[in-house]
């Protein structure tokens, strides 16, 4: 009876990856609408309004740079709440008749290169199945929450797969597929996801999971926020993005598998794509592979598979960098980054006119009754009627000069960066300082689907198998459940698996019926766990991290070893080295972007803990390296060059970094100590100190923050920017007593 439960649990649970998607007139869930194409079905929409006057609604000043979305009479959006100590980033949910908030849940930034003016680019998505809303923060952490605003569980990608955030910031919106809500971010990891890649990381829907993990292309140039879509196209479901390598690509979306890429650019992929039929239509602002043109717009055939080489129109020339397209029957529009609407035929890529409207164009257009609403750079909103010969603009207001932007100029009219959201008549975007409301007073009323998409049960010989959890941070005595889940040759589920055939490599412990028991040892492990069906291969990644306390001198590792597990040290290029007879950790010097290096050697739960290493810089050209820990997402740092010792847990954003004087001096150690604990009203203490190695311990501490909006858990790690190299040695982590 127990034994049929359990496989009754495990059949829902698998079906439910496979259920229909069903999206109700009226809801936008997604940053691009309920087809995830920028289109709605809704008639009767406004031509025109104006500021505070007809067809206007309300404005509330929480203003952003994301799309909001649309769930029922809720509107959702994410965005920067306060400045400098206080900055943090949220999801909101408002009364869509009214704009008054119903509940904010604020995380913080931590670990993460993103500057404050520059978080928030992504867009929460909404789950029409469990009503749940998710979003991935500007440091790369993907957060459930429930329709009431509880946080169900979270992800911490910055920390577990070393997310690489930049100063660009670009963070790509989740998207929904079954049971899956799937994110995608430029990562690290350690053994053979070591190199750097922007990957798509498939989680568990409720429980946060990782399913799969899918690296379709290259090595990124750069983060990207290219809006991610789902097409069946001649048969297949794909889910569809441009990514950071300069690449469109498409995988199945239950499985990861890679069906096609299509590299258009030398830079990352900023806009999203659009399907008409079987061609896609990609389009981006960039430096072509070939040729002296910037930008191009272009339909490749999307029913082809492996590398497209060829696409079945280009047009180079058109600089489109950051809006998405729209198909509207056998007409695209897409707007350039000079903010001219452009009409295209789909089916040659003759453009048949221009409209200019302003002078720079970041926000996506959106289509619904027969009109284009879109906000530009500028400051200005525009309701536009699409005809075959030209572009009519039905209505132009300007908003109001910014106060408060969250991330641009202020004293100009507040910029639009993102595309609007259309629910129940009424038209929802968000400005540089405020989201808007306009159209219909009263929410109309609506009934049946705008997306009822029944999934087609997997048929035939499986060719796919699945192991999840894929990736997995385990203790010494933990037991995981497995699950060896088939797929047909489509990527549809056919069954789950019971008698898989297990092996376990670089790991201590044994499966049994699926479930892996990790050995007792406490010791540093990072292996895999596969599964074996039929001839069909698939597999678990796992990292066993050591229980505090522990210490490390490197004496039992050879030279150019990694410890096992270590994310982020194969790519910062970071490994075991013999200096002056005694085995060091080095950071090897190095003139790219691999100089500097984030490096996490343990779980993102710890708490309470003391870090301590010995380390050492070398200099030259009057140039001196930057070396540090990591404790609880504070990190405690030796800048070389301006002789400082900081304690900063968002190093971009200043104000909350605390700096002390600190003269010391190349190719000399010196012991840095971190102690973070939580206090009992909820901050989070944050005290370091540094000596030269031999002298006798300070009995004070240099430096002690007191964090009033606190990191409460995160892993241990390293920080080094150290162009000519660094050194670490004899680390000790600790329970505070």
């Amino acid at each position: 009876m127990y034994l049929a439960a359990i496989l009754l649990v495990g059949l829902s649970i698998a079906l439910a990856a496979q259920g229909p998607r069903r999206v109700a007139v009226g809801d936008w869930p997604d940053m691009r609408g309920p087809q995830r194409d920028g289109v709605s079905r809704e008639t009767g929409l406004i031509n025109s309004w104006a500021l505070n006057g007809e067809n206007f609604l309300w404005r509330v000043p929480y203003g952003g740079r994301s799309t909001p979305i649309v769930m029922g009479n809720r509107l959702y959006v994410q965005n920067p709440s306060g400045r400098g100590t206080d900055l943090q980033e949220r999801v909101m949910a408002l009364d869509a008749d009214t704009g008054k908030v119903i509940w904010e849940h604020r995380f913080n930034i931590y670990q993460s290169d993103v500057p404050p003016h520059r978080i928030g680019w992504a867009s929460p998505a909404a789950d029409p199945e469990t009503g749940n809303i998710y979003a991935l923060s500007g440091g790369a952490e993907v957060i459930a929450l429930n329709r009431d605003g509880k946080r169900l569980w979270e992800r911490s990608f910055g920390e577990e797969f070393a997310a690489f955030t930049t100063h660009g910031g670009r963070t790509m919106s989740p998207i929904l597929d079954g049971d899956l809500v799937i994110v995608s971010a430029a990562v690290s990891n350690w053994g053979n996801a070591a190199a750097r890649g922007h990957r798509f990381i498939a989680l568990d829907k409720r429980t946060g999971d990782v399913v799969y993990t899918a690296n379709p292309g290259g090595r990124p140039y750069d983060t990207a926020y290219a809006a991610p879509t789902i097409a069946t196209i001649n048969g297949l479901r794909l889910l569809i993005a441009g990514l950071g390598d300069g690449a469109i690509h498409a995988i199945k979306p239950q499985t990861g598998e890679k069906v096609w890429s299509y590299v258009a650019a030398k830079r990352a992929i900023n806009t999203g794509v659009v399907v008409r039929g079987n061609d896609v239509i990609v389009s981006h602002g960039d430096e072509n592979i070939e040729g002296n043109d910037l930008g191009l717009i272009a339909a490749i055939d999307g029913a082809q598979t492996g590398d497209i080489k060829t696409a079945k129109w280009a047009v180079k020339g058109n600089e489109f960098g950051f809006s998405s397209p729209l198909v509207d029957g056998t007409r695209i529009y897409q707007l350039d980054g000079s903010s001219r609407l452009k009409a295209f035929d789909g089916a040659t890529g003759q453009e048949f006119w221009t409209l200019p409207l302003g002078t720079l164009q970041k926000a996506p257009p959106v289509l619904a009754d027969g009109k284009i609403y879109v906000g530009t750079d500028g400051g200005e909103f525009f309701i536009i009627r699409p005809m075959a010969d030209r572009g009519e603009v039905l209505s132009k207001v300007e908003l109001p000069n910014s106060t408060n932007s969250c991330c641009g100029s202020e004293g100009t009219p507040e910029q639009i960066l993102a595309g609007a959201a259309i629910s129940r008549g009424r038209i929802f975007f968000v400005s540089s300082d405020a989201i808007y409301a306009i159209g219909s007073r009263q929410a109309r009323p609506v009934t049946g689907f705008a997306v009822d998409e029944s999934i087609q049960a997997g048929q035939g010989t499986p060719t796919y198998l699945q192991v999840s959890p894929t990736e997995m941070v385990l203790e010494p005595g933990q037991t995981v459940k497995l699950r060896a889940r088939l797929f047909d040759d489509k990527g549809r589920f056919l069954r789950e698996e019971t008698s898989a055939a297990w092996t376990v490599e670089g790991l201590k412990g044994t499966v049994a019926n699926g479930a892996f028991a990790v050995g007792s040892d406490p010791a540093e492990q990072a292996g895999t766990i596969t599964a074996t069906v039929a001839g069909l291969k698939g597999q678990a990644r796992a990292r066993v991290v050591r229980p505090l306390p522990w210490r490390e001198t490197f004496d039992t590792y050879a030279d150019g070893a990694i410890p096992a597990g270590w994310v982020n040290a194969t790519a910062g290029a970071v490994s075991i080295a013999t200096l002056d007879g005694q085995k060091v950790l080095q950071k090897a010097p190095l003139e790219t972007i691999f100089k500097r290096a984030r490096v996490f050697i343990g779980p993102v739960t710890w708490s309470n803990y003391t870090f301590e290493a010995d380390v050492r810089a070398a200099t030259r050209r009057r140039q001196m390296g930057d070396v540090g820990i990591t404790a609880q997402r504070y990190s405690l740092v030796l800048y070389g060059t301006s002789q400082r010792l900081k304690i900063e847990p968002w190093e971009p954003e200043t104000t909350r970094t605390m700096t002390v004087p600190f003269a010391w001096k190349p190719d000399t150690w010196y012991r840095l100590k971190l102690r973070v604990e939580n206090l009992p009203n909820g901050q989070v203490r944050a005290r370091g100190k540094a000596w030269a190695v031999g002298e006798t311990e300070p009995t004070a501490w240099l430096i002690d923050k007191t964090d009033p909006i606190g990191n409460l858990a995160g892993a241990p790690g390293l920080f080094i920017d150290a162009q000519f190299g660094a050194y670490l040695d004899n680390f000790a982590l600790t329970k505070n007593e």
